[in-house]
Formats: C-alpha cells, sequence, structure tokens
C-alpha cells in the first residue's frame, strides 16, 4: 500500500512563471472544511537539503514522512525518499523544490495516515499554496500546516501560556493562526492545508505537542529528515 497522487496531477519541470500559474489554478480546488472525525494515524513531513548528500554540485534533498499513532503518539512507521533538486530556493515557490521527494517518500509508505502534518505553510502563502496546501490537494488527504516562521501576513503576539493563539492576516484576509504550543515559548505558525478548517488545525496542533514547541509528528520528521535513523523502542 502507498499514498499516491489522486487529483490534479502536474508537471513539476516548469518555469517559476508556470509553477505560480499552477499554484493559482490549484488553490480552486482548496476545500477549507472537515472536522476530522475517526483520525488513528497522523503522519509528519519534512525535507531536508544535507551537505552529505551531495553530488559535486548537484544538491540533494531527503524527504522523511512518519506516522504515528492518534493520540497516544507512538511510532508506527517511518520512510525516507533521496533525490537530486534541480529547482533553486525561491521563497513562494519551495513547493517546486520539496514536493517531489515528498511524493516520492509517501509512496514507499505501507500504512495510510488520516491526516497529513507538514513542517511547512500551507494557505499562509502568498498565493495560498504553500507545501501543505499544495500536497494536501494533490494527495487528496486531510492536511494542516505547521511552520515554525511567518512566511506573510501581519499578527499580534498571542498569551503566553499554551493554547493562547491570534489570527494571521493577510491583506485582510486570516490565512492562519500564531499558535503558542509551550507556556513561555515562541510560537509557531499554523493553517490549513486541505480537508480541514483552522479551528480543527490548531486543535490537533496543539494535542500532538504534549512536551515541545513543535508538534510531535513535525519534530520527529525533522530529525528523520537530518540523518536520523529513529529507533522506535528507544524514541524520545
Amino acid at each position: 500500500m502507498s499514498v499516491k497522487v489522486r487529483v490534479h496531477q502536474h508537471p513539476w519541470n516548469v518555469s517559476h512563471t508556470q509553477a505560480e500559474a499552477i499554484q493559482r489554478r490549484l488553490v480552486g480546488y482548496l476545500k477549507p472544511q472537515g472536522s476530522l472525525d475517526g483520525v488513528n494515524l497522523v503522519a509528519g513531513i519534512d525535507v531536508s537539503f544535507p551537505r552529505d548528500l551531495r553530488r559535486g554540485d548537484q544538491q540533494w534533498a531527503r524527504a522523511a514522512v512518519i506516522v504515528l499513532s492518534y493520540p497516544d503518539l507512538k511510532p508506527v512507521e517511518q520512510v525516507v525518499a533521496e533525490r537530486p533538486v534541480d529547482w533553486p530556493y525561491i521563497p513562494g515557490l519551495l513547493s517546486f523544490r520539496e514536493g517531489p521527494g515528498v511524493l516520492e517518500a509517501f509512496e514507499k509508505l505501507e500504512t495510510e495516515p488520516d491526516l497529513l502534518m507538514f513542517d511547512a505553510q500551507g494557505l499562509a502563502h502568498p498565493r495560498r499554496m504553500g507545501l501543505a496546501t499544495h500536497l494536501g490537494i494533490l494527495l487528496d488527504r486531510p492536511a494542516i500546516g505547521c511552520a515554525k516562521s511567518r512566511l506573510c501576513g501581519q499578527y499580534q503576539e498571542p498569551a503566553p501560556h499554551k493554547g493562547a493563539w491570534t489570527p494571521l492576516i493577510d491583506r485582510g484576509e486570516q490565512i492562519g493562526a500564531v499558535v503558542r504550543s509551550r507556556d513561555h515559548v515562541k510560537p509557531i505558525f499554523v493553517s490549513i492545508g486541505q480537508h480541514v478548517d483552522l479551528e480543527t488545525a490548531i486543535h490537533f496542533t496543539l494535542s500532538c505537542c504534549p512536551r515541545y514547541r513543535l508538534p510531535e509528528p513535525t519534530r520527529l520528521a525533522h530529525r528523520l529528515a537530518g540523518g536520523e535513523r529513529l529507533s522506535f523502542s528507544t524514541l524520545e
């Protein structure tokens, strides 16, 4: 069993102008609602570009997906995909740099997650098409973006206690939430990916933060993308 692109396939080897046009087209397929009843498996997704994977001047990416049971957040499966990267680093077009590797990793999965949680933006993007939105639409799966920093939009600092949040606003539109995931730590930036509303996205993000600032699925995916082979028996 693997998770593959279900709808709205498109080429990845395109110009920057074509990439922006693809993003604008895909926004029309965004479904920003869903209560997510019956979530038993949550997948964390992250991508790194480690120096140890370089082949001469060719940069490579390592995409990682780790699946955790929910709500106890116990690891179930982990996969990585390593591939060369042809796209440069261009803010706003990172899904074209990272997306192919993530899709390759998903094809290796034997489990089918009920919710995808990306260490990336979703709707909180200048064209409303961060990695969580882009791949949530292509995979036709509920998806959430949980980013460490802001890409666009303005906000007021939330109260210092866990669970506090404030709206993230861009051009008069609420594009996400600035969420305090632990007391007195920097907030994280939560936004819709696909098939989920913002309130539900905030709920699942907070429920996946029992000990750390970052949600457990993306925290572990970050470690996996960084080159660790996580041992489920000793995972902390």
